[in-house]
């Protein structure tokens, strides 16, 4: 299993030191996020100072960009990157597209995010093969691509699409188009199981295709004390007040609580969110466990679930060092 780490919400002039100190520790790519900052330009970055770690976005908005700007900065990141750079794009829900980025919510938000994805790929075809561009879609209409704007091929082409999601859906679109599957923090094994890989392989077969078409990156939930417990219980109670999220607390029963949060949600009663998650819930959607049992623990619970794991906590360097290493160490042997 190839393991992981997230960006922290740092500033651009401390990316080339952590990315080095990334690469140093041992892991196998570093994912961006798109919350306070833009998640492509620490990116380019980590590609000038590193020379084997791969890099990614986990994720960048698909719905609130448009293919041709997602097209280009993906094909400058994979040439600058030599070919370790991955395309991870998500939905989010639709009071952000509309309210935080502007743009409007689609009457078919998965029939846009899978052009979008299609799109994006045509530009890339006719790039690399000089081929004229003709995308034509419900949402999409491509067809100029004159020499001036057209940045030619590259070495490394074959950019890997990875989408994220929870429902049944978005598991069914990657499954059909994507090359890997950013498994939502909010979730369980029983949901893995369930839900999404069966969702998943739904869409593989629909486009003839292997399991092993596909990448399952996992970002785990994790804690090793009462602390870190309650940060899991906080973000639990966050995630369970969406209410496209609802399914996933369903499954297990809970959907009446899921109902109650996004109630609390909405009056902003945040601490009283807090306490409708039971300790049955953390370690439903958490790997609870010692630091010194954790990887076991980890193991254990994504055994045939997942192919690469972030954990929910962001890398920064110089704190928990060693932890990271003998995590890495003991990921890695079978």
């Amino acid at each position: 299993m190839k393991f992981d780490a997230v960006l922290p919400p740092i500033s651009l002039e401390q990316i080339p030191e952590l990315a080095k100190e990334a690469e140093r520790i041992g892991f196998d790519a570093i994912w961006s996020t798109e919350t306070r900052h833009d998640p492509f330009l620490p990116l380019a970055l980590i590609a000038e100072h590193t020379q084997e770690l791969q890099m990614g976005t986990a994720v960048a908005i698909g719905l609130a960009r448009s293919p041709a700007t997602l097209a280009y900065t993906a094909w400058d990141l994979a040439q600058t990157s030599r070919g370790r750079f991955i395309l991870g794009l998500g939905t989010q829900v639709k009071a952000h597209i509309e309210r935080r980025f502007g743009v409007p919510w689609p009457a078919s938000p998965l029939q846009k995010f899978r052009e979008l994805i299609h799109a994006i790929r045509s530009f890339w075809e006719t790039w690399q093969k000089g081929s004229r561009l003709n995308f034509r879609g419900e949402y999409f209409k491509l067809s100029l691509m004159s020499p001036f704007f057209n940045p030619g091929p590259i070495d490394h082409p074959k950019i890997p699409i990875y989408i994220a999601g929870v429902n049944k859906g978005l598991c069914l679109l990657a499954g059909e188009t994507a090359d890997g599957f950013h498994v939502h923090p909010y979730h369980s094994s029983q949901y893995l199981q369930q839900v999404v890989l069966p969702s998943i392989q739904d869409g593989l077969e629909r486009s003839s295709r292997e399991r092993e078409s596909i990448s399952i990156s996992v970002t785990a939930l994790v804690a090793s004390d009462e602390a870190e417990k309650e940060f899991i219980r906080s973000q639990i109670a966050f995630y369970a007040s969406t209410p496209s999220y609802r399914p996933v607390m369903d499954l297990h029963g809970w959907g009446e609580v899921a109902d109650q949060l996004r109630e609390l949600s909405r009056r902003g009663q945040w601490d009283e969110m807090m306490g409708r998650i039971t300790d049955g819930m953390v370690d439903t959607f958490a790997t609870v466990a010692p630091q010194g049992e954790l990887a076991e623990a980890l193991k254990e619970r994504y055994a045939g679930l997942a192919d690469r794991m972030t954990l929910y906590l962001p890398f920064i360097p110089g704190e928990r060092d060693d932890f990271w290493r003998g995590l890495i160490r003991e990921m890695k042997v079978s």
